[in-house]
């Protein structure tokens, strides 16, 4: 039978943030299906950019088909096969014989890989790590041409794209900007989003966010600008690509921001930067809702407890008696 628990349960905190389900999705279907067989068939969107589909079958529980259709890709961006440059090495080094890619993919989606989950290896850290790496497929695809050239700049070696701007696609007919140089590479983010409460907040957050990086404790980190007009840099990008209502967010790679381990946690936090800030923007919004609604509530309770209390106030008026009282005993009262 089909397991919808699993769904369910995380779907849940993304609906309230106006996602649907992220990658953790994939390792909890991955995890329950190695402890029992369940047939899985579900589509569902990732931050509304990337699109997955999910397929399990009883008769052959230890297969995993899961396809991935990747934004559409502005016409600035290089795509190969449907896929970035790069991509089909990135997954054979990223997940080796556990994976293996059909082609062509499903119907409507860019790539299709298909899990031998009975190849995981049987020591347990090995295996999950391996499994987290599998539900981040989104960043190994799409960090791909990323990855090839911050290796470039971890060893120093120059690239065919050396000081040409590189536009690499990671949101629908949207794309983000790297200068390579041979010392550095420069990455510019033009930041959009539809809503007017989240192009505000998403500033406000983007300044904070240049200001932490001047911290003492930071000094090490990536170089972080922000500012509402185009950089340099991207002199010579398309007029579309620098139509930013949130303005531009620049960071600078050394080659000691990838050097050995250093480069997968790079790709993966310049890969998935926008989600990062759409995150925190709709944790935010959601914040102040909260704060907001129990602010009325406070205040309801308050004109509660102001509000006179009229059947008591009735009661009281009944029980009372009045008696006239005559001249005689006005006069003696006076007295």
């Amino acid at each position: 039978m089909r397991d919808k628990s699993i769904i369910k349960q995380v779907s849940e905190p993304y609906k309230r943030f106006g996602y649907t389900f992220d990658s953790t999705t994939i390792r909890l279907i991955l995890l329950r299906s190695l402890d029992k067989g369940v047939e899985l068939d579900y589509h569902w969107v990732e931050f509304d950019d990337v699109r997955y589909h999910i397929q399990v079958s009883m008769k052959n529980p230890q297969h995993l088909l899961v396809s991935v259709s990747l934004p559409t890709p502005p016409p600035e961006t290089v795509f190969m096969g449907g896929l970035p440059f790069g991509a089909i090495e990135a997954i054979k080094s990223a997940y080796g014989v556990l994976v293996q890619i059909l082609d062509p993919p499903r119907d409507g989606f860019n790539l299709t890989l298909k899990l031998n989950l009975s190849k995981l290896p049987p020591d347990e850290e090995y295996k999950q790590a391996l499994l987290v790496k599998v539900a981040s497929v989104r960043e190994v695809v799409l960090g791909a041409p990323l990855r090839v050239i911050l290796k470039h700049l971890a060893s120093r070696t120059v690239s065919s794209n050396i000081d040409q701007l590189v536009a690499l696609v990671h949101r629908p007919k949207e794309s983000f900007f790297l200068v390579p140089q041979v010392d550095k590479v420069t990455v510019v983010f033009p930041m959009r989003f539809n809503d007017s409460i989240d192009i505000v907040l998403a500033t406000s957050f983007l300044q904070e966010f240049v200001e932490a990086r001047r911290t003492a404790g930071l000094h090490n980190a990536p170089s972080c600008l922000w500012s509402s007009t185009p950089p340099l840099e991207l002199e010579g990008a398309p007029a579309e690509a620098l139509s930013a209502n949130a303005g531009f967010v620049t960071f600078v790679i050394f080659p000691r921001h990838v050097e050995g381990k250093k480069l997968d946690r790079t790709v993966s936090s310049l890969s998935t930067f926008h989600a990062y800030v759409s995150y925190h923007v709709k944790c935010s919004e959601g914040f102040m809702h909260t704060r907001m609604r129990r602010r009325v509530e406070s205040l309801i309770q308050a004109l509660g407890r102001a509000k006179p209390d009229m059947e008591n106030g009735k009661k009281g008026v009944q029980s009372r008696s009045f008696k006239r009282l005559s001249l005689k005993d006005g006069r003696t009262n006076s007295n």
